[in-house]
């Protein structure tokens, strides 16, 4: 009988790891990491080439966490994408005011 896979055991979640995000169980591959790839245009294949140690099949199950959590999985990465750019201007000031 061939190997079955619960597809609810692809995606995890850990405090400990990656502060708690979604990612690929087994792997620090975070679920927003899969999505912006994904948003800039690669396909699930080329994200296996992107990153060859995922099968499609992880790839589908973070995309697939994905679009069922929306919502939470954008807020999230637009709260990074906040705390990077006030990272980058308090470098940039820091750097003017010496």
């Amino acid at each position: 009988m061939p190997t079955v896979t619960d597809i609810g055991s692809l995606i995890v979640r850990s405090e400990d790891i990656r502060g708690g995000r979604p990612r690929i169980a087994g792997t620090g591959v975070t679920v927003q990491r899969i999505a912006g790839w994904y948003k800039q245009g690669l396909t699930p294949e080329e994200i296996t080439t992107e990153i060859p140690h995922l099968s499609l099949a992880q790839v589908y199950a973070a995309l697939t966490y994905y679009h069922a959590n929306r919502d939470a999985i954008e807020a999230d990465i637009a709260a990074e994408e906040a705390e990077a750019q006030a990272l980058e201007t308090q470098h940039v000031f820091s750097r003017t005011v010496l």
